[in-house]
Protein backbone atom coordinates (compact mmCIF):
# COMPACT_ATOMS: atom_id res chain seq x y z
CA UNK A 1 0.00 0.00 0.00
CA UNK A 2 1.21 3.12 -1.32
CA UNK A 3 2.50 5.94 1.75
CA UNK A 4 -0.29 8.94 2.05
CA UNK A 5 1.61 12.00 2.12
CA UNK A 6 -0.29 15.22 3.34
CA UNK A 7 1.42 17.34 1.34
CA UNK A 8 0.05 20.56 3.08
CA UNK A 9 2.20 19.45 6.35
CA UNK A 10 5.29 19.22 4.16
CA UNK A 11 4.74 22.60 2.87
CA UNK A 12 4.33 24.11 6.30
CA UNK A 13 7.22 22.54 7.46
CA UNK A 14 9.02 24.07 4.28
CA UNK A 15 7.67 27.45 5.28
CA UNK A 16 8.84 26.57 8.99
CA UNK A 17 12.48 26.09 7.62
CA UNK A 18 11.89 29.08 5.77
CA UNK A 19 11.67 31.16 8.93
CA UNK A 20 14.47 29.31 10.95
CA UNK A 21 16.58 30.36 8.03
CA UNK A 22 15.18 33.91 8.30
CA UNK A 23 15.46 34.39 11.60
CA UNK A 24 19.12 32.55 12.18
CA UNK A 25 20.93 34.09 9.14
CA UNK A 26 18.94 36.77 7.33
CA UNK A 27 16.95 37.08 3.98
CA UNK A 28 20.18 36.81 2.12
CA UNK A 29 20.76 33.03 3.37
CA UNK A 30 17.40 32.12 2.67
CA UNK A 31 17.84 29.40 -0.49
CA UNK A 32 16.91 26.11 -1.65
CA UNK A 33 20.21 24.69 -0.37
CA UNK A 34 19.73 25.97 3.01
CA UNK A 35 15.93 25.74 3.18
CA UNK A 36 16.55 22.03 2.48
CA UNK A 37 19.20 21.18 4.88
CA UNK A 38 17.03 23.15 7.61
CA UNK A 39 14.00 21.02 6.66
CA UNK A 40 15.56 17.89 6.90
CA UNK A 41 14.84 17.28 3.06
CA UNK A 42 16.11 17.78 -0.60
CA UNK A 43 16.48 20.41 -2.73
CA UNK A 44 14.29 18.89 -4.98
CA UNK A 45 11.80 18.11 -2.41
CA UNK A 46 11.76 22.05 -1.43
CA UNK A 47 11.67 22.52 -5.30
CA UNK A 48 8.63 20.10 -5.55
CA UNK A 49 6.51 22.72 -3.15
CA UNK A 50 7.83 26.08 -4.46
CA UNK A 51 9.03 26.98 -7.47
CA UNK A 52 11.04 30.03 -6.42
CA UNK A 53 12.33 31.83 -3.48
CA UNK A 54 10.16 34.37 -3.73
CA UNK A 55 6.94 31.96 -3.73
CA UNK A 56 8.59 30.14 -0.69
CA UNK A 57 9.08 33.49 1.08
CA UNK A 58 4.88 34.63 0.14
CA UNK A 59 4.18 31.24 2.29
CA UNK A 60 6.75 31.38 4.85
CA UNK A 61 4.99 34.98 5.48
CA UNK A 62 1.45 33.86 5.25
CA UNK A 63 2.20 31.26 7.89
CA UNK A 64 3.94 33.36 10.11
CA UNK A 65 1.44 36.39 9.35
CA UNK A 66 -1.35 33.74 10.74
CA UNK A 67 0.51 32.50 13.84
CA UNK A 68 0.92 36.29 14.96
CA UNK A 69 -2.68 36.69 14.03
CA UNK A 70 -3.76 33.73 16.46
CA UNK A 71 -2.01 35.46 19.18
CA UNK A 72 -3.44 39.04 18.61
CA UNK A 73 -6.70 36.87 18.73
CA UNK A 74 -6.13 35.48 21.95
CA UNK A 75 -6.18 38.71 23.44
CA UNK A 76 -9.22 39.96 24.77
CA UNK A 77 -10.38 42.43 27.46
CA UNK A 78 -14.12 43.96 28.35
CA UNK A 79 -12.29 47.27 29.20
CA UNK A 80 -11.05 48.18 25.99
CA UNK A 81 -8.11 50.34 27.26
CA UNK A 82 -6.61 46.92 28.51
CA UNK A 83 -7.60 45.52 25.12
CA UNK A 84 -5.47 48.17 23.09
CA UNK A 85 -2.94 48.01 25.53
CA UNK A 86 -2.64 44.17 25.44
CA UNK A 87 -3.01 44.14 21.66
CA UNK A 88 -0.32 46.48 21.10
CA UNK A 89 2.32 44.71 23.64
CA UNK A 90 1.28 41.59 21.66
CA UNK A 91 2.86 43.22 18.47
CA UNK A 92 6.42 43.66 20.54
CA UNK A 93 8.96 40.97 21.07
CA UNK A 94 8.26 40.38 24.43
CA UNK A 95 6.60 36.80 24.97
CA UNK A 96 8.88 33.89 23.63
CA UNK A 97 6.52 33.43 20.50
CA UNK A 98 6.87 37.26 19.65
CA UNK A 99 10.71 37.19 20.05
CA UNK A 100 10.90 34.16 17.74
CA UNK A 101 8.59 35.51 15.22
CA UNK A 102 9.60 39.14 15.35
CA UNK A 103 13.16 38.90 13.41
CA UNK A 104 11.32 36.76 10.45
CA UNK A 105 8.72 39.36 10.42
CA UNK A 106 11.07 42.48 10.40
CA UNK A 107 13.07 40.11 7.17
CA UNK A 108 9.64 40.20 5.64
CA UNK A 109 9.02 44.18 6.09
CA UNK A 110 12.28 44.65 4.77
CA UNK A 111 11.71 42.66 1.48
CA UNK A 112 8.49 43.85 1.35
CA UNK A 113 9.68 47.16 0.28
CA UNK A 114 11.64 46.14 -2.94
CA UNK A 115 8.80 42.87 -3.62
CA UNK A 116 5.33 44.06 -4.09
CA UNK A 117 4.45 40.09 -3.63
CA UNK A 118 5.31 40.75 0.27
CA UNK A 119 4.14 44.40 0.10
CA UNK A 120 0.13 43.34 -1.05
CA UNK A 121 -0.83 41.22 2.00
CA UNK A 122 0.67 44.11 4.59
CA UNK A 123 -1.34 46.94 2.70
CA UNK A 124 -4.19 44.75 2.56
CA UNK A 125 -4.50 43.84 6.31
CA UNK A 126 -3.68 47.67 7.60
CA UNK A 127 -6.98 48.70 6.84
CA UNK A 128 -8.69 46.26 9.10
CA UNK A 129 -6.42 46.50 12.21
CA UNK A 130 -6.15 50.88 12.01
CA UNK A 131 -9.80 50.05 12.01
CA UNK A 132 -10.19 47.94 14.92
CA UNK A 133 -7.54 49.92 17.06
CA UNK A 134 -9.48 53.10 16.35
CA UNK A 135 -12.40 51.77 17.60
CA UNK A 136 -11.06 50.92 20.69
CA UNK A 137 -9.74 54.27 20.88
CA UNK A 138 -12.78 55.70 20.42
CA UNK A 139 -14.23 53.59 23.14
CA UNK A 140 -12.33 54.94 26.05
CA UNK A 141 -12.04 58.78 23.98
CA UNK A 142 -15.10 59.72 22.15
CA UNK A 143 -13.61 62.34 19.66
CA UNK A 144 -10.54 63.20 17.91
CA UNK A 145 -9.04 61.57 14.93
CA UNK A 146 -9.19 58.09 16.08
CA UNK A 147 -7.97 56.42 12.47
CA UNK A 148 -5.67 58.89 12.83
CA UNK A 149 -4.25 58.00 16.60
CA UNK A 150 -4.54 54.52 15.41
CA UNK A 151 -2.50 54.64 12.38
CA UNK A 152 0.17 56.70 15.03
CA UNK A 153 0.25 54.00 17.04
CA UNK A 154 0.38 51.43 14.96
CA UNK A 155 3.66 52.77 13.58
CA UNK A 156 5.28 53.56 16.71
CA UNK A 157 4.72 49.62 17.82
CA UNK A 158 6.29 49.01 14.38
CA UNK A 159 9.55 51.03 15.05
CA UNK A 160 9.83 50.28 18.51
CA UNK A 161 9.86 46.53 17.63
CA UNK A 162 12.99 47.29 15.41
CA UNK A 163 14.40 48.96 18.07
CA UNK A 164 14.25 46.33 20.18
CA UNK A 165 15.60 43.93 17.79
CA UNK A 166 18.82 45.47 17.45
CA UNK A 167 18.80 46.20 20.99
CA UNK A 168 18.49 49.90 21.15
CA UNK A 169 15.65 49.68 23.24
CA UNK A 170 15.17 46.61 25.91
CA UNK A 171 11.91 44.67 27.49
CA UNK A 172 11.08 47.05 30.28
CA UNK A 173 11.46 50.46 28.47
CA UNK A 174 9.04 49.26 25.31
CA UNK A 175 6.40 48.52 27.87
CA UNK A 176 7.24 51.77 29.30
CA UNK A 177 6.87 53.81 26.06
CA UNK A 178 4.07 51.73 25.10
CA UNK A 179 1.93 53.29 28.18
CA UNK A 180 3.39 56.43 27.60
CA UNK A 181 1.82 56.47 23.68
CA UNK A 182 -1.38 55.08 24.93
CA UNK A 183 -1.53 57.48 27.66
CA UNK A 184 -1.11 60.73 25.38
CA UNK A 185 -3.37 59.01 22.75
CA UNK A 186 -6.44 58.32 25.46
CA UNK A 187 -6.54 61.45 27.18
CA UNK A 188 -5.95 63.79 24.28
CA UNK A 189 -7.81 64.25 21.59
Amino acid sequence: MPKQVDHDERRREIGEAVCRVLATRGLDAVSLRHVAAEAGVSMGRVQHYFATKDEMLLFAFNQISARVGARMGAVHSPDPHTYLRALLLELLPLSTAARSEAPVLAAFLAQAVVEPRLAAPLREGAPQMVAFVASLISQVRPGGDAERDAMALLAFVDGLMMQMLIGQVDALVAVELVDHQLDRVLTSG
